[in-house]
């Protein structure tokens, strides 16, 4: 014989909507919520309920009280936001899932006083008329990079495609092949130029690529060569490309525009602080391109932005594109990137700015922090660890540092946990065991890691 079919019941009888509203309790979600969003709750948890109970999955019915409590819980639910401040003890600097560059204080000051009221974002405060937003960064931005002008865009993929899209549209434009990259979330640099217009011409081989190589592309009438900085990758081996001082003059020599996608917006030189040498914005310029992009939340440590320099009548073709209207930064983002320029301009970026904070802090400091948790906790052992500065910087270069190991019988557990905090703390495991980098905890969130591993260790 077979299974007898599954009898379903009827759905049973279930308090109106109306009568639910007219309770005390609901009446006090309507005072804390307001009546629209109350009522959608108990719509729908009354309809969620009948559901279950027509499919048998409540064998009980809720009462009035009960109803009442998970809409509640489903407002509540609702109006908890999804992006979190989070305490991130990962060790990794420019974490791109945990928002990349943390902004300085005098950036953040900036950005509430400038959100807060009314500004002269696109007002010309000395003829009363219409004004641009472009000029509020470039000033800044030309003075420490030696750059004729500049614009800001809201991110550096942008950047990249106007640029593209201004100067390069159904016309060839060179790169190698060692720098087809694809960057974070399955960006890909030939779907970018072909999103542009561009047509992709590739030249070298996948590890090694020759100025002979581009020499014998520009007999196809390109526009430009384009370079792009491995900013997420390391090529190590049988490996060579031109210096970009030679790519440009040869681009120069054919007339041609010589673009470099730099990427990572490095101001300060990296091998200061025990790191290989990221190429730096002065020098791509110094190398004779005539346009550079780059990230204004990676190691620039402002917000996120996309930032081109370059010679003054492509910068203003550029600005005059109707795409750029399309990816033009907003209000706030420029007042956080003025004000972490000026840390730069004062010679301050290495004290204001955290990702610089972070990169420059000692090895003694980090072994006294890690000290100090094991110490408060009267659990876990401090072990030699590394930093990474990650964000698409410096693939492969870390820093040593000192880390607070815990041993748990569940690390994944352990992790889960501290996610669920308030405010989450993320931390990662290594050799079985969960690890705490104090080189990335932000000052002021000490106190909050301690309290959230104290209740976690229970």
């Amino acid at each position: 014989m077979g299974t007898p079919p599954r009898v379903m019941s009827e759905p049973r009888h279930l308090p109106s909507v109306d009568s639910l509203l007219r309770t005390d309790p609901a009446v006090a979600l309507i005072e804390q919520y307001g009546r629209e969003l109350t009522v959608d709750a108990i719509r729908q948890t009354i309809e969620t309920t009948r559901t279950q109970l027509s499919n048998n999955f409540l064998t009980d019915q809720p009462g009035t009280h009960e109803l009442i409590t998970q809409a509640g819980e489903l407002i509540s639910h609702w109006l908890t936001p999804t992006l979190k401040t989070v305490i991130n003890a990962t060790g990794v600097i420019l974490h791109t899932n945990l928002g990349r560059a943390p902004l300085s204080i005098s950036a953040l000051q900036s950005l509430l006083a400038t959100a807060g009221a009314y500004s002269s974002l696109e007002f010309d405060l000395g003829t009363g008329g219409r004004g641009s937003r472009s000029i509020h960064a470039a000033g800044l931005l030309c003075q420490l990079t030696g750059a004729e002008s500049g614009l800001v865009v809201n991110n550096n993929a942008s950047a990249l495609l106007l640029i593209l899209a201004v100067f390069a549209k159904r016309r060839g434009v060179v790169i190698s092949r060692t720098q087809l990259v694809e960057i974070g979330g399955g960006f890909r640099m030939p779907e970018v130029m072909v999103q542009a217009g561009a047509k992709l011409i590739e030249v070298g081989a996948t590890n090694r690529v020759s100025l002979e190589d581009y020499e014998t592309a520009i007999d196809g009438k390109p526009v430009a060569l384009l370079h792009a900085h491995h900013s997420n990758f390391k090529m190590i081996g049988f490996t060579s490309e031109p210096p970009l001082k030679e790519l440009s003059n040869l681009a120069h020599q054919h007339g041609l525009l010589m673009i470099d996608d730099q990427g990572s917006g490095a101001l300060l030189d990296t091998s200061r602080f025990g790191l290989g040498h990221e190429p730096t914005i002065q020098e791509s310029l110094a190398s004779g391109c005539d346009l550079v992009c780059f990230s204004g939340d990676k190691l620039l440590g402002g917000p996120q932005a996309g930032i081109i320099m370059g010679k003054t009548e492509l910068i203003t073709k550029i600005g005059k594109h109707p795409l750029a209207r399309a990816v033009r930064v907003d209000k706030l983002s420029l007042a956080a990137l003025t004000a972490t320029l000026d840390h730069y301009l004062r010679g301050e970026a290495e004290i204001k700015i955290p990702v610089w904070q972070m990169i420059s802090a000692p090895l003694s400091k980090m072994k006294a922090k890690a000290s100090a948790w094991q110490s408060t906790l009267g659990q876990g052992i401090v072990i030699d660890g590394q930093s990474t500065v990650g964000g698409g910087s410096l693939p492969g270069e870390t820093l040593p540092t000192r880390l607070l190991a815990l041993e748990t019988r569940n690390p994944d557990g352990f992790l889960a946990s501290l996610r669920k905090m308030d405010p989450p703390l993320i931390a990662r495991i290594e050799n079985d065991r969960v690890v705490l980098d104090p080189r990335t905890v932000m000052e002021g969130q000490e106190c909050i890691l301690l309290s959230h591993l104290r209740q976690v260790l229970g």
